[in-house]
């Protein structure tokens, strides 16, 4: 199952200076590469931009070749009503299976529905699928993301 909704991720370690978001969205920019979903966190040394892309290998390429220090990992993604407790009826399935989020970012994608993306620990990704399959929860598909 994982093959069916994995998504691949890229997360780009980047030193908190003046200017360095602008280089790595400058050079995903130049390959013609197309941001899906972000998320960027920091502390005081460094930020973390997570990225899927339409195109995550060319990305990963690029970024590379460009200096840029990431790692890429495998999330997945549903698709929720973009209403009050369609968030906590996700957490609570994943709670109830036993699965530790690492983490998690949303956009809405137009209309009235939501698109969650979570990160959870390698080891629990097919149990975390699992449960949200039988849950009734609707898997995104890679596709819905890449060209």
């Amino acid at each position: 199952m994982i093959k069916k909704y994995g998504i691949k991720q890229l997360s780009i370690f980047l030193e908190n200076r003046k200017g360095r978001l602008l280089e790595v969205t400058k050079a995903i920019r130049d390959a013609s590469i197309n941001i899906r979903a972000l998320a960027l966190a920091e502390s005081a040394e460094f930020g973390i931009l997570r990225l899927v892309v339409n195109n995550p290998e060319k990305a990963k390429s690029v970024l590379s070749s460009a200096g840029f220090t990431l790692r890429e990992q495998d999330v997945f993604a549903v698709e929720v009503p973009d209403e009050p407790g369609s968030f906590y009826n996700v957490v609570k399935v994943l709670s109830e299976a036993d699965i530790n989020i690492d983490y998690t970012y949303a956009f809405v994608g137009g209309g009235s529905k939501a698109v969650l993306i979570f990160k959870v620990p390698s080891q629990m990704l097919e149990a975390a699928l699992d449960a949200l399959e039988k849950a009734g929860v609707r898997l995104v598909e890679p596709m819905f993301f890449y060209d």
